[in-house]
């Protein structure tokens, strides 16, 4: 693939502007997207001017380390949307380097209740769930597929929704069963590892494998401060098990579930950067900036996530916007 190249500067907040010009509200929109840009800037410090367009190499240590055709990403999600919500931009800056880019999922995001109940199944029970997480593995190569990334570094691990805490704390080393889909192994045939069982000591393992696999210099994870237990316990298992593969220099942390309200404003508002998160307080973080291209790609990614656009879609498309923000530090626990 061709070298990276800087991104388009344009000015803040532009294109969001030029989506609403001819609106009554466009003078009222056009100071909120101004002031959300000074926001952006003053949230994160000086960190905007560390990042170096194309990624390339950074005199700050909290960036992201550069990116070439050498580098070999792996994100970590989750659940499926997680990965392009967090690193659409970074996931195609690195396959446009000629790089390579990996994303594994921790659970199959079978524990969706509220997607049942939408769909009008509130009592399909366990067999539904894992339908479910059926189509949201299918939604999740879709929407990396549109990202660049191919077969192979489409990963699915099929452990339990909410219940991956549960794993690394008291089901260590006997399975687990889920409330949600009575399994108590990994019970979908796309997984690298079907019917290994849910504990902790084979979660371990089979995240151990990914990074042989993979042979990451990047990881992008979740980090601990994030309020979603799956999320916190996910970053939790790439700091224990990077740790003992030599790889926790590699790692740099990102937040979805940021505090009550965050992103803000919600919905779509594109060329508009992210603001820190509230629980990202302390905290220095690199700002990845995207260019308009992979703004619109990252959409069309998110796209892919039916199921969840139909529950949380003005959250999720928060998230399109033109800055990506990553920590290198996984900071002190909050409350």
């Amino acid at each position: 693939m061709p070298e990276s190249t800087p991104p388009t500067r344009r000015p803040c907040g532009s294109r969001a502007v030029r989506s609403v010009r001819g609106s009554a509200n466009f003078a009222l929109l056009a100071m909120l997207a101004l002031a959300l840009c000074a926001a952006a800037r003053g949230a994160s410090g000086d960190a905007a001017a560390r990042v170096t367009p194309g990624g390339s190499a950074p005199a700050n240590p909290e960036a992201l380390p550069p990116i070439d055709a050498g580098t070999s990403l792996l994100v970590v999600a989750p659940h499926p949307d997680d990965e392009t919500l967090c690193c659409a931009g970074v996931i195609q800056r690195v396959l446009r380097s000629g790089g390579r880019a990996s994303v594994v999922w921790i659970t199959s995001g079978d524990a969706s209740v509220l997607d049942l109940l939408i769909e009008g199944k509130p009592f399909g029970g366990a067999g539904r769930l894992r339908e479910l997480a059926e189509k949201r593995m299918l939604e999740a190569l879709r929407a990396t597929s549109r990202l660049g990334v191919p077969a192979e570094g489409q990963l699915f691990l099929g452990y339990p929704d909410r219940g991956v805490s549960r794993l690394l704390t008291d089901h260590r080393a006997t399975p687990y069963t889920s409330r949600f889909t009575d399994a108590a192994a990994v019970p979908y045939s796309a997984a690298l590892f079907p019917a290994h069982p849910y504990t902790g000591e084979s979660l371990e393992r089979d995240f151990g494998a990914v990074l042989e696999r993979v042979r990451p210099t990047l990881i992008l994870a979740p980090s601990p401060r994030d309020t979603h237990p799956d999320h916190r316990a996910a970053g939790q298992l790439t700091i224990a098990v990077t740790a003992r593969h030599g790889l926790l220099g590699s790692i740099r942390y990102w937040i979805v579930h940021g505090g009550e309200g965050w992103p803000s404003p919600r919905g779509l508002m594109p060329g508009v950067p992210l603001t820190a998160a509230p629980r990202s307080r302390g905290l220095t973080l690199a700002v990845f900036p995207l260019e308009p291209a992979e703004e619109d790609r990252k959409l069309q990614a998110l796209r892919a996530y039916d199921t969840q656009l139909r529950t949380i879609a003005p959250f999720m498309l928060a998230f399109v916007r033109s800055t990506e923000l990553f920590a290198r530090l996984p900071g002190r626990d909050l409350p």
